[in-house]
């Protein structure tokens, strides 16, 4: 392993999970948060209690409440807070990066009221600074505690996304490389939407043949999207869209499933947010969703089925009746990948 200093930014699971695998790989790993009270607990007990109470923690983390302080001298900044969050962090962090420093984020979604890409915002607030998203199904738990993981690093400096993978990669991490970075997002935000849809399925005990059709038709939907922004098929067909579909649609560590999951049963939609207790993506992703889709003129059913329940302008029953009663049509468009 070559030598670096990474400073993973955000101490929620996701966050503590990145900077347990980067400081067990031998790199020099700083964890910043928000919160100096629960950093100075998990320096203690080498334990993010809140979050991974049951995951013992490397001793050589380092935790450091100042931001300034995490980010001084760092080679690399890897972000993961929730989308919501993530303008800001960029506005706090961009001053203090070093010049020679990388920008990566393991964060998946979009701006929320703009539907811009998180790469967009990256490019426009540190133009000319190596920046990558690292993403796939990957459940913070899982990684923490050492268990086999695949994601996918993608930039568009081949360099910087080696450099990355290569921090990340371990005997039970494997991280790969590419260079669509509007497909990895794309993936990583959209599957959030189509998970809380397959919860809700499983909540009102539909089967296991319809939370199939509906991974399969929201991989369509997925690919038709992508499509017309531009994203590489095989990207989406990957650890990005593909692997990370599956997971969330089926984990029952995925927020956004058990979201779902409670609307199907009839839970009040603020005490399903309230009872998952950490931000679901996919409540706030729908909007960003359709946002593009109907930029693009694109029929996406299912997505707009689950904006409309987030809205409350449909149950989760009228939203499947909907569903079903749409027209019989050929399974792919003849010039999806035109």
């Amino acid at each position: 392993m070559s030598r670096a200093t990474v400073a993973v930014l955000g101490a929620g699971s996701w966050g503590t999970a990145l900077a347990a695998l980067l400081c067990g790989n031998g790199v020099a790993t700083r964890l910043w948060g928000r919160d100096a009270g629960a950093l100075t607990r998990i320096a203690a007990e080498h334990r993010n209690q809140h979050y991974l109470p049951d995951v013992p923690l490397p001793a050589g983390l380092v935790c450091v409440p100042d931001l300034p302080e995490a980010l001084r001298d760092v080679d690399v900044a890897l972000v993961a807070v929730p989308s919501h969050a993530f303008h800001a962090m960029l506005d706090e962090a961009a001053p203090l990066l070093p010049k020679h420093a990388g920008y990566a984020w393991a964060t998946k979604g979009f701006e929320p009221g703009t539907g811009r890409f998180l790469h967009e915002l990256v490019a426009e607030r540190l133009p000319g600074t190596p920046a990558a998203v690292v993403t796939g199904p990957s459940f913070a738990r899982e990684v923490a505690a050492g268990m086999p993981t695949a994601v996918t690093v993608h930039s568009d400096d081949d360099a910087f996304a080696h450099r990355v993978a290569e921090l990340l990669h371990g005997n039970a991490f494997r991280a790969y490389t590419g260079n669509d970075m509007l497909g990895a997002e794309l993936g990583g935000a959209m599957k959030n939407v189509l998970a809380v849809a397959t919860g809700v399925a499983d909540g009102m005990q539909l089967g296991l043949n319809a939370r199939a059709g509906l991974i399969t038709r929201g991989m369509n939907e997925m690919l038709r999207l992508g499509a017309a922004l531009g994203a590489q098929p095989q990207t989406l067909m990957g650890l990005a869209g593909l692997g990370d579909l599956v997971l969330t649609c089926t984990g029952q560590l995925s927020r956004n499933y058990r979201f779902g999951f409670a609307l199907g049963q009839g839970v009040p939609l603020q005490q399903a947010l309230a009872d998952i207790g950490q931000v679901v993506e996919g409540a706030v992703t729908a909007d960003e969703v359709m946002r593009l889709a109907n930029r693009h003129a694109l029929d996406l059913p299912i997505s707009h089925h689950v904006q409309k329940v987030l809205h409350g302008e449909m149950t989760p029953t009228a939203a499947l009746q909907s569903l079903l009663a749409r027209e019989r049509k050929p399974e792919y468009p003849a010039n999806l990948f035109a």
